[in-house]
């Protein structure tokens, strides 16, 4: 059998699973089925929305609201109808998708959209011990990687840029940056008036002088059965943009080294009478689709790419209130913010543009803001079809065993060495992995005051990724997750969350060594407890910081983030992805970031690290890779 034979065969005898069925999915499976591939299964968890009809070409408008995997699988089934492909609408993360679902592949193809979802496909494809090939593309830039198991680094072995995360202080009292107006517009204020009212939040804090403005109620946003939505929509601006301004004036302390914002007040922007300048919201051209409902044309604004003053924002504030009430009212007190909602849209982005001129931030445009709220990188479908074709290509390899002829490629929007497509040829495993090769970690933390809990959910679960975590000290179990506890462990493991470290049955206190295992995973790991009194609030906000999880002393190197370790998302914070960019000079044997070897990148912060639906990535750097250890 010669090697055009040899190699069809294993093409036609592979098992493939492919997770992510969307930009990169689309394009994957279609080369799957057109370079010969008989038995693929698919993962999924998503439904197709408007926004990905534009570069994910198996779907089409009818198929709006449908499953993205099953969808797939039907449309090739059309030109392919010979080969058996299977559709799993459901989480990969589920229970059924567990090490033995995994070990009847030959090789796992991943096209995911979050960093959690990856460490999780990387962590059974160790436990499996089968072969992943792993792929991101953002805007004109890509790359594919190759993980096998004691052979080629894993996903983890290098650290990832995690989500920025900002102090809840900087977003309710001292933003700086547009980014902050956004996450206060979104997940606090539209939160406070379009979803649980009960929840908490800052938002109902008064100025000393709201008495003399308006009545003194439990909950300004509670709106009266009888009250003119007109007035209720100029109570809420004055309310937060106004009266909780000169609320955070009166401390003086706080703007001592900081520019003071302006109180705003709807009095000084908005004509006294709403109905007459826009027209009445009830004669609002309205669809059947409550995400099309939109304030602007009733205010004559267009083009999403225009800049608003400060009253046009307001006039859009208003509008937008009013519309959901008018036309969306029976959702009122369910909704979250989803950036396919074109008034969510409007109401955020002059939400956060109004915040932004009191503190003298810059504003943004509709299609900007949209981007920060629903942290975009406008996908390029060129991108995702060159990726999917270099998945298949590695994933040939992999089946033939042909490890020497292993790269991972990377696509570069502007040529280097000129190339667009640069391969390197993959990294050994990390002696200092903690998920490949088991080495401990080390937490500092207050034992006398952090509870388990904080352990459990800042730790545990956000930065090391368990899903089912167990947690001993010795031969003492702390903590554990499963359908198989009775009543009685359930309700001492829930008393133990609520205890300091110190408080235990086990004690844990400096020295302490625990052990942490996820069954579901196969993963176990050590963590050594270093007791620590004093942390900075505002650098290291969670209480506690995780070390020992850094890339390998053997490449001298920077993480591919400068993102800190202690960045993942607390409880008590609101977290937006940014990726910043350093312009330190190149240097050999650094594994860096790609756009650091872009001259027109370089101090430039990019925010919106992920595409809109599923193409986010960690972009490192190809250049001088080949001065790393490497695969012998």
């Amino acid at each position: 059998m010669d090697t055009q034979q040899q190699q069809q065969s294993s093409i036609q005898g592979a098992k493939v699973l492919m997770v992510g069925a969307g930009g990169i999915g689309c394009e994957l499976l279609k080369t799957l089925a057109l370079s010969g591939f008989q038995d693929i299964h698919i993962i999924d968890m998503d439904t197709i929305e408007v926004s990905n009809l534009n570069r994910q070409f198996l779907f089409r408008r009818s198929h709006v609201g449908q499953s993205k995997a099953k969808v797939a699988r039907d449309a090739v089934l059309r030109f392919r109808p010979q080969i058996n492909i299977r559709s799993y609408h459901a989480n990969v993360k589920n229970p059924e998708f567990d090490v033995d679902f995994f070990k009847q592949f030959d090789v796992v193809l991943n096209g995911l959209d979050n960093l959690d979802a990856r460490r999780h496909v990387n962590r059974l494809c160790l436990a499996a011990d089968v072969p992943l090939v792993e792929s991101g593309t953002t805007g004109f830039l890509g790359q594919v990687t190759v993980h096998v198991k004691g052979k080629t680094e894993c996903y983890e072995c290098q650290t990832k840029p995690a989500p920025k995360t900002y102090p809840v202080c900087t977003i309710t009292s001292t933003p700086t940056k547009f980014v902050h107006c956004i996450v206060w517009a979104k997940d606090l204020l539209f939160a406070k008036l379009f979803g649980d009212k009960n929840q908490d939040n800052d938002l109902n804090v008064r100025a000393n002088n709201a008495a003399s403005s308006s009545k003194e109620t439990e909950d300004v946003f509670e709106r009266a059965e009888d009250e003119d939505i007109d007035q209720y929509g100029r109570k809420i601006y004055d309310h937060v943009f106004g009266y909780n301004i000169e609320a955070a004036l009166s401390n003086e302390e706080t703007w001592k080294n900081r520019r003071r914002p302006r109180p705003i007040y709807s009095k000084e922007v908005l004509p006294e009478s709403m109905s007459q300048q826009n027209g009445s919201t009830q004669n609002c051209s309205a669809t059947d689709d409550d995400s099309t409902v939109s304030a602007m044309p009733l205010l004559g604004l267009k083009n999403p790419q225009e800049l608003w003053g400060l009253t046009q924002n307001s006039l859009v504030f208003i509008e937008a209130l009013k519309l959901f009430f008018a036309k969306r009212k029976k959702e009122i007190g369910h909704l979250t913010f989803d950036k396919d909602d074109q008034l969510a849209v409007e109401f955020v982005t002059a939400a956060a543009n109004i915040r932004a001129e009191s503190f003298g931030i810059p504003l943004h445009s509709l299609f900007e803001a949209k981007g920060i709220a629903g942290n975009i990188v406008h996908a390029v479908a060129t991108t995702n079809a060159i990726v999917a074709g270099l998945i298949v290509i590695e994933a040939i390899k992999v089946l033939k065993k042909d490890a020497d002829k292993y790269r991972m490629t990377y696509c570069l929007e502007h040529p280097s060495r000129k190339m667009l497509l640069m391969p390197v040829e993959p990294f050994e495993p990390n002696p200092a992995c903690y998920v490949c090769s088991k080495t401990p970690l080390v937490l500092e933390i207050n034992t006398q005051k952090s509870k388990l809990r904080d352990l459990v959910d800042k730790i545990v679960t956000a930065k090391l990724g368990m899903n089912l975590p167990l947690i001993m000290h010795g031969a003492s179990l702390l903590y554990e997750v499963g359908d198989d506890l009775d009543d009685i462990m359930v309700a001492n493991y829930n008393a133990n969350l609520e205890k300091s470290l110190a408080e235990l049955p086990s004690p844990v206190i400096n020295g302490s060594i625990l052990t942490v295992e996820d069954l579901q995973q196969e993963l176990s790991c050590k963590i050594n407890v270093k007791h620590r009194e004093e942390f900075d609030e505002e650098k290291e906000p969670e209480g506690m910081v995780l070390s020992g999880w850094t890339q390998s002393p053997a490449t001298n190197g920077e993480s591919v983030s400068t993102s800190n370790n202690e960045n993942a998302n607390a409880d008590d914070e609101k977290a937006v992805d940014v990726t910043e960019s350093s312009s330190g000079p190149e240097m050999a044997s650094k594994k860096r970031r790609l756009s650091e070897t872009q001259p027109g990148n370089l101090n430039k912060e990019t925010e919106n690290v992920e595409s809109d639906d599923d193409e986010l990535m960690e972009i490192e750097n190809p250049v001088m890779a080949s001065k790393k250890k490497r695969v012998e």
